[in-house]
């Protein structure tokens, strides 16, 4: 029996290091793919737009409507709004949708910045709805019907699109029939917040400067990541994509993989930034990763099969497949921690032995591809070294997350739609930082749960230490840490003072706030 559990536990181990090196051996190889390709293609943009707006006369420019999808957002609604108004394009030829679902004070913001906006000359609406049925994907959806241009720029409420996006996004769509969106990198108003947004900052850098380019410009297939893009109104009402849908919580990831499951293509410009606002709070990042979680999985359900029989390659069906269920190593994670105490109760590690060597090596080089991708993505971006010395904070919250994205991972199996939990704002910047009006959840039990592994991942390292076992020992290290800073964080107490700081202070006014500091044009998950 003893001999029977311990091969079992082997097994275990091996498909769960070796699940975690295919996805770190997948970020390498973007990695490769991103390099080979960012200076030509990026040079190669840059000279296009330029000579686009050069010569072609503002008369022969495409209409664009840009669609404000809101709900409950008063810390920022009026800042997208104005923003959104400030863009600069041929009068006549941009409309603003404001699509407001708001249930509160939200609603009385929007109509008064319209109002303002409209009374200056400003081509914009509102559209509200008489519920949130389809949620985000629903607003977009009735929206569009409504849309009298081609083209169709979509901001969150927390982004600032640049005076300038969709002058340097524009031209790839009108130059291009078959190019269903253009999507733009993000930026961060409030990446110094904290180091919980710095962590965050680091992990969209990644993102946005190595993974969007790698899969655009090398022939495979890549995601809208749900706002600074710009979209073709016809590609998505193509009867073979079938428009918006609310059937996953991850509308943008499902309609991207339907479009180019239709023929259509999708395209990325490194340098069409638009800064927005990081989650400040770890309840609100907890819901955020959820929704992200859950709905890419979901998305993999429904989709996988049709990618598989589609006429692809097999490059394009892998790529795919390892995008959508990127969230699994949060699964495979948790497993890992929880095998420690088991694996040091194994009778024969002595026969097991070199099995063990080939499964901590694989993990080594997984847990390496992190600090490599995303110190590189940063260093491109122009921010030197501070990808690597951010990089333990970006494990501890990476780590931490383990058992809220795990979860969500499994809840995405067998769940189809769900409600879309908004990540509350609070309008901060760099220079103005302030707490949401809104306030998280009700707290789980899951702040418990985190502490518990933590404590247990903490005793085994205790354990492991003293069996002169160096190598499972750091990873144990990282796991406590993660665990009970994540967890300790998420407690209720933390939550509820935090609310209570933030209820003390005088009303905010979105007319009276301090004017945000905006980079001037810089930056995932899907």
């Amino acid at each position: 029996m003893g001999a029977f559990l311990d091969v079992a536990l082997l097994v275990v181990f091996l498909i769960c290091t070796l699940a975690l090196a295919v996805y770190g051996g997948h970020l390498y190889v973007l990695l490769y793919l991103f390099h080979r390709r960012r200076e030509s293609t990026v040079a190669a943009q840059r000279a296009f737009v330029a000579d686009w707006l050069a010569r072609t006369p503002e008369s022969e420019w495409p209409g664009v409507t840009t669609q404000l999808p809101i709900y409950n957002e008063a810390d920022v609604a009026t800042r997208v709004i104005e923003a959104a108004a400030a863009m600069e394009y041929p009068r006549g030829k941009h409309s603003i949708q404001v699509l407001d679902d708001s249930t509160d004070e939200t609603r009385l913001l929007v109509d008064r910045t319209v109002r303002r906006l409209r009374s200056q000359g400003v081509d914009i609406e509102v559209i509200r709805r008489e519920n949130r049925a389809g949620y985000k994907a629903g607003a977009l959806r009735n929206g569009l019907s409504r849309c009298r241009h081609p083209l169709v720029a979509i901001f969150d409420a927390d982004f600032i699109p640049p005076k300038d996006f969709l002058k340097r996004a524009v031209p790839f769509l009108a130059s291009r029939p078959e190019l269903a969106c253009i999507q733009g990198r993000w930026a961060h108003l409030n990446q110094n917040e904290s180091w919980l947004t710095q962590a965050q900052a680091v992990a969209l850098d990644a993102h946005f400067a190595v993974e969007q380019g790698a899969r655009a410009w090398n022939g495979l297939l890549m995601n809208f990541n749900g706002t600074a893009g710009v979209w073709r109104k016809a590609a998505i009402e193509d009867p073979a994509v079938g428009g918006w849908s609310s059937d996953t919580l991850t509308e943008d990831l499902d309609l991207s993989y339907r479009v180019q499951l239709a023929g259509w293509k999708m395209d990325y410009c490194l340098e069409l930034s638009c800064p927005a606002e990081l989650p400040n709070t770890i309840s609100g990042l907890k819901a955020q990763q959820r929704r992200w979680a859950t709905g890419g999985v979901q998305t993999a359900v429904k989709l996988l099969p049709r990618i598989w029989k589609a006429r692809l390659s097999l490059a394009e069906k892998v790529e795919a497949t390892l995008h959508l269920t990127h969230y699994s190593v949060y699964l495979w994670t948790v497993v890992l921690a929880l095998l420690a105490r088991p694996m040091m109760l194994m009778t024969n590690t002595f026969t097991f032995w070199w099995w063990m060597t080939i499964g901590w090596a694989l993990l080594i080089i997984t847990v390496l591809a992190s600090p490599v991708v995303y110190s590189y993505a940063r260093y491109h971006l122009g921010g030197g070294w501070t990808g690597l010395r951010n990089m333990p904070a970006v494990l501890v919250l990476g780590t931490g997350l383990s058992i809220n994205n795990a979860i969500a991972v499994i809840r995405g199996l067998y769940v189809r739609g769900g409600e879309f939990v908004r990540t509350p704002k609070s309008g901060s910047t760099a220079a103005v930082r302030q707490a949401s009006r809104y306030k998280a959840r009700k707290a789980t039990t899951m702040w418990f749960v985190e502490m518990l592994l933590g404590a247990y991942c903490l005793a085994n390292w205790a354990i492991y230490m003293t069996l002169s076992r160096p190598v499972l020992s750091v990873f144990l290290a990282i796991y406590a840490i993660g665990f009970l800073s994540i967890g300790w964080m998420s407690r209720p107490e933390a939550n509820f003072r935090r609310r209570l700081v933030f209820e003390e202070e005088p009303a905010r006014s979105p007319s009276f706030m301090p004017a945000a500091a905006l980079p001037a044009g810089s930056i995932s998950s899907n």
